[in-house]
């Protein structure tokens, strides 16, 4: 049996907006000052929720609704604040956490305060606001509104899920287990039994709780404690769920809310795998058709004969590892990482090509520091976020998930006949919450919406991560919607597309004129 590594599925929802595309382009946002670098911050300032929204806060959580926020000036251009959230909502007077939240000020006539989420789950939409606030939203936007982004409960800076060192991540990431063999199957099941372990002993009881019904109802304090009375909210990928998920809980606190990448809340987990191993390999089709018609592409003949030397290559990864140039042995399954990262922007394609290029002569370097930006691992060694642990962590409360072995045997077999290229490597997912310790706290069912301000809804036809399918299918269990739809490739739409989806999005927003359903760009 070939040997081969511990499945990572690829970070579907982890990397929603352009952030694959922006890292790989090396696109340092952060470094952009915003509005011609004027100072934004002020000062600290304190926010006390409105009366009559205390006074609509559900039973119980009037403490939450009610408390005094302090913004305080943070990170050069902007402001910060603590929310305080209870960990546990059946138990409102018991523990408490905080999750971290960052504010850039409206530039113009405000009219309210736009949450925003770029995806995961595990991302963090404090980075997102702090990074491409000043270049990812329109001037009419971001004088409409304070755009205000904030980590998630178990992300980052608000109660963050913790497992592993970063050396242990390394090792993580480069073992290597025989999955198509029982004793293989029972190693890999050990090793994330015993991440489990230490997840649960470093992160603390929180764990149970940060799910997406959790933390929706967390978006619904954040409304009150910015004084709206009606929630505004942009999401892209899994935000899109975490939308829907706030869309259906509090229908009558829906303001102006765009779901952009959308994820059909329908769907099992075993569906949703299967859906993405389908669009990765159109993707990938993709890629390659466009690699063949530019001067300098390392593949050659027609498609399908590009995407068998794309095969042929992890194959010999597989088959014998590659030792990088900073001396990592790269397996494939990081691999594979590598390839997947650029196909979320197709203006990181150009980076694809240069790492296959690279590859196809014996070096894997260019592919591991792709496979290195997946995981949010900087050169040095270090990793800047615990994006891979909340993502396991939520999926695990948010999904039930087949771990019997017939099953997920049975499973490779359909995911490599959908993606020849990838399916392989989307397999025994399964194993990452068979020994959760928390078990699901969420069956998937189609999302329920009652509330009178009509939602819209974005889906790009060559999404890799969230299919375009997904949108139609989010639009009409929403019902009062509108959907928008990109001919495009990669992931998302808003913000990376034309000023078709561009011009429409942002006049819902600044003004609430709804778009024409089915509108296609």
């Amino acid at each position: 049996m070939t040997a081969r590594p511990l499945p990572a599925r690829p970070r579907s929802w982890v990397i929603g907006v352009r952030a694959a595309g922006a890292m790989v382009l090396a696109m340092v946002l952060a470094s952009c000052t915003l509005l011609g670098g004027e100072d934004r911050s002020q000062e600290a300032s304190t926010a006390k929720a409105d009366p009559s929204i205390v006074a609509s806060a559900p039973a119980g959580l009037e403490q939450f609704y009610s408390q005094e926020v302090v913004w305080e000036p943070c990170e050069s251009e902007f402001q910060c604040a603590k929310v305080r959230v209870p960990v546990d909502y059946a138990k409102p007077e018991g523990d408490t956490i905080e999750l971290a939240a960052l504010r850039a000020s409206s530039t113009g006539n405000k009219t309210g305060s736009l949450l925003v989420n770029p995806g995961g789950p595990g991302a963090s939409g404090y980075d997102f606001v702090k990074d491409a606030s000043g270049t990812h939203f329109s001037q009419a936007v971001r004088d409409a509104y304070d755009l205000v982004g904030f980590d998630p409960r178990g992300v980052k800076r608000s109660a963050p899920v913790s497992c592993m060192t970063d050396a242990e991540r390394d090792a993580a990431r480069a073992k290597i287990y025989e999955l198509e063999t029982d004793a293989g199957l029972e190693a890999a099941r050990t090793d994330n039994k015993a991440i489990a372990a230490q997840c649960a002993e470093q992160t603390g009881p929180v764990l149970a709780h940060i799910d997406t019904v959790s933390s929706a109802k967390d978006m619904d304090i954040l409304r009150a404690v910015v004084n709206d009375s009606k929630l505004n909210y942009l999401g892209y990928s899994y935000g899109t769920f975490l939308g829907s998920t706030y869309a259906s809980l509090f229908p009558d606190n829906v303001g102006r809310m765009v779901l952009d990448g959308a994820l059909d809340p329908s769907i099992s987990n075993e569906e949703l795998t299967r859906g993405q191993a389908r669009a990765f390999e159109k993707a990938i089709r993709a890629y390659v058709a466009s690699c063949l018609q530019q001067e300098g592409c390392p593949l050659s003949g027609n498609v399908d004969s590009g995407v068998q030397q794309v095969r042929d290559l992890i194959a010999a990864v597989e088959q014998t590892p590659r030792t990088a140039k900073d001396g990592r042995v790269v397996n494939a399954t990081m691999f594979v990482s590598g390839l997947i990262t650029p196909l979320y922007n197709d203006q990181s394609w150009p980076a694809l090509t240069q790492a296959l290029e690279a590859a196809m002569t014996g070096d894997v370097s260019l592919m591991l520091r792709l496979a290195d930006l997946g995981a949010d691992r900087a050169s040095n060694g270090t990793y800047t976020s615990n994006s891979t642990f909340a993502f396991n962590a939520i999926n695990c409360l948010d999904y039930p998930m087949e771990s019997d072995t017939a099953a997920m045997r049975a499973e490779q077999q359909r995911l490599m006949q959908d993606s020849p290229t990838f399916g392989y490597f989307f397999a025994y997912g399964g194993t990452n919450c068979a020994d959760w310790p928390y078990k699901n706290v969420r069956t998937p069912a189609p999302v329920e919406y009652t509330g009178e301000s009509p939602i819209v809804v974005i889906g790009t036809t060559g999404d890799p991560a969230t299919p375009v399918e997904w949108a139609a299918s989010l639009r009409k269990q929403l019902g009062n919607a509108a959907l928008l739809t990109w001919e495009g490739e990669g992931h998302t739409a808003y913000g990376r597309s034309n000023s078709c989806i561009e011009d429409r999005v942002d006049t819902y927003l600044v003004s609430g004129q709804v778009p024409a359903d089915n509108t296609v760009c």
